[in-house]
């Protein structure tokens, strides 16, 4: 039995309360799916700036009513200190996903960023540590490392951030150890890598690059990339996504205040990727229609991205069952059917 089976079966015998910030977005709502099959009562907050009530509602259609009626809704915003003091209270785990993502809109409106990612996190970081919550896991991001050229990533190793959203993850890491070392506040970072999967939104300036592609494949049309296609990246299923929040917010004391990768542990190209997403669309007997189209490198991208995952595996147990093609291959029904 993994440690993630074993921590699943205590939980489901002793449940705890946890509080999911940016509950309606696409890992936030996967984290909900999951804890709420495990029984566990859970707290949701989210202000609808990137997430969508259709999230809530569909996990809602995936839940008994008993399950779904251990979750509570907040309707609610991090840059507000009062709407974190309400969630945060009598909680055990904090999960905090809530930020604004995506390197092209940091660049585009650096200020609201900063907002989201920096006081928002403070607000809740600061919230959790007065109610006296068990652990407090957040969001951080692989776009930490910056300029560092080294590959694969070792969480000690970064380089300069090449991004306003890099800066504001950065500071969230910086915040994190201040609180441990100040207050004896000890929380866990996971640095994420290119995380996709089910519930995360083809649509809009910013959305990732899989479901986009995937998207736009479905409708016959053609697929842009940024640059020649061999950019690579280390794509992480939703799945391993969840094992790793919940990991960390069970840890111990000892695995705490650190950052962690969160990845499979290996690279794929966009041209590769391409490929696998044609080749998952085939098996449906769809055939893609349009093509692949290249232009510029975009700004602030980092070319190849990979992580070491051996800290994660070593002090929390971390085992990634899904790799790039399962995690297409199981997600491809879902945005077949929508």
């Amino acid at each position: 039995m993994t440690k993630f089976e074993r921590i699943k079966n205590e939980l489901r015998s002793e449940p705890k309360v946890w509080l999911i910030t940016g509950v309606a977005g696409f890992i936030g709502s996967n984290l909900l799916e999951t804890l709420l099959k495990l029984n566990q009562k859970v707290i949701g907050l989210d202000n609808f700036a990137t997430g969508h009530q259709k999230n809530l509602d569909e996990v809602k259609s995936l839940v008994s009513d008993s399950q779904w009626s251990l979750f509570t809704f907040y309707e609610g915003d991090i840059r507000n200190y009062d709407d974190c003091e309400r969630a945060t209270k009598d909680v055990d785990y904090v999960l905090h996903q809530a930020a604004l993502g995506s390197v092209p809109r940091s660049i585009n409106d650096p200020i609201t960023t900063n907002a989201a990612n920096i006081t928002g996190f403070l607000n809740m970081l600061n919230a959790a540590k007065e109610q006296n919550v068990k652990s407090f896991t957040y969001a951080a991001s692989s776009s930490t490392y910056g300029d560092h050229p080294a590959l694969p990533k070792v969480e000690e190793n970064i380089g300069n951030p090449l991004s306003p959203y890099a800066v504001t993850k950065y500071v969230n890491e910086l915040y994190a150890a201040v609180f441990a070392k100040t207050y004896g506040f000890k929380s866990i970072g996971l640095r994420y890598f290119n995380v996709f999967g089910p519930r995360q939104d083809p649509n809009g300036a910013y959305a990732a690059v899989i479901p986009k592609w995937t998207s736009a494949m479905l409708n016959g049309l053609d697929v842009f990339v940024n640059g020649d296609g061999e950019t690579s990246r280390d794509f992480c299923f939703i799945e391993n996504t969840v094992q790793m929040n919940i990991l960390a917010a069970t840890a111990s004391d000892d695995a705490k205040d650190a950052v962690y990768n969160v990845a499979l542990g290996d690279r794929t190209t966009l041209n590769d990727l391409y490929a696998t997403i044609k080749e998952a669309l085939l098996t449906h007997g769809i055939d893609v229609k349009g093509s692949l189209q290249y232009r510029n490198f975009r700004e602030g991208d980092v070319r190849h991205s990979q992580a070491n995952i051996s800290k994660a595996k070593e002090r929390l147990g971390y085992e990634p069952i899904y790799r790039i093609k399962n995690g297409i291959e199981k997600s491809m029904n879902w945005y077949i059917t929508r």
